[in-house]
């Protein structure tokens, strides 16, 4: 057991040496890869000795525990690339993971507000009276207008911080850097926060995190989240409010307002252009809502059918009742 550890822990330590993987990433990878070396010493298999069918029946195993689908999708792709490391430095000649697909996943639109529900959210710490209004407001409104994932935000930094605040340099998954802006509106809740900020800063405990706890340290991503459950209780949106929500509803807003889906991927850091086109799904389920509610031919009648143009229902099967006198 000691030995097929030792062998996930040197990989883990290329990914974050070699590859620029963050610490959080390789984490997640180690978990998936600790599953499968448990299920190869239960079978007194050597990862390096693994062929398809073991694989295939780890992943079966998964599914049959009642593993998510994108989490099964997870644990294969973290195993594809521990072997193809291992090929890559001679462990083994062959990739057992190859001949395996992915599972198919229901697709999902990203959870998200529409812009008078963010509008909403965005002044909740004016009125909430809880935490730390003039950060929390900062917080997510930087959030929001930049589009920054939970651990971006966790990590800006003073020192990446344009001088005028209007945007910052982002270091983002795989340490990919980026440009960012933020809206008025932030950039005016950002400068409406830095006395306080400065005030809470302890001589002993400098940090160039720019946002921190009440007690001058630097916030953390589990600290991040917290606040804005703390919001999402008191929205009463009715929806499951998360950080990543407002990520996507930076997307979708731009996206909505006709902004190429190129450009959206840039500023949000996706290394894949797919990633991005989810938000123009989120777009085509709105213009479908639009088109139900406005079109004469979208509206259903409540007798049932739908709504003829002349005004008059149309009966199920598409076809109008015959007038009196017309032949039958």
């Amino acid at each position: 057991m000691a030995n097929r550890q030792k062998l996930v822990e040197e990989y883990l330590a290329y990914l974050t040496s070699v590859r620029g993987v963050s610490e959080r990433t390789a984490s997640a990878y180690g978990l998936d890869l600790g599953h499968f070396i448990n299920y190869c010493s239960n079978h007194d298999l050597f990862p390096e000795k693994a062929g398809a069918a073991q694989v295939r029946a780890f992943i079966a195993d998964l599914s049959a525990e009642g593993v998510a689908s994108v989490s099964v999708n997870r644990a294969l792709s973290s195993i594809r690339g521990f072997y193809r490391w291992m090929v890559r430095f001679g462990f083994r000649k062959d990739d057992p993971s190859a001949p395996l697909h992915n599972l198919k996943t229901p697709k999902t639109l990203p959870a998200f507000l529409w812009e008078g529900e963010m509008a909403h959210f965005s002044e909740l710490p004016d009125t909430a009276g809880i935490l730390w209004p003039e950060r929390d407001k900062a917080l997510i409104l930087a959030m929001y207008s930049a589009g920054l994932r939970v651990s971006e935000t966790a990590a800006l930094s003073l020192k990446n911080m344009e001088t005028d605040f209007s945007g910052a340099r982002i270091i983002g998954k795989g340490n990919k850097e980026r440009q960012v802006f933020f809206s008025d509106e932030a950039r005016e809740a950002l400068l409406g926060y830095l006395p306080a900020r400065k005030e809470r800063i302890k001589a002993e405990r400098p940090t160039e995190r720019l946002f921190i706890s009440l007690k001058g340290a630097p916030i953390s991503v589990p600290g991040v989240r917290w606040i804005i459950s703390k919001y999402a209780e008191r929205s009463g949106l009715g929806k499951n409010i998360h950080p990543h929500s407002l990520r996507h509803s930076f997307a979708t807003h731009l996206v909505n307002s006709g902004c190429d889906v190129r450009v959206v991927q840039e500023l949000l850091g996706h290394a894949s252009i797919s990633t991005t086109q989810r938000y123009t799904h989120v777009n085509m389920e709105r213009l479908k809502k639009v088109y139900t509610a406005a079109h004469p031919h979208g509206r259903a009648h409540p007798h049932g059918g739908r709504a003829h143009p002349n005004g008059r229902a149309r009966p199920h099967g598409g076809q109008e009742r015959p007038r009196d006198g017309q032949r039958k």
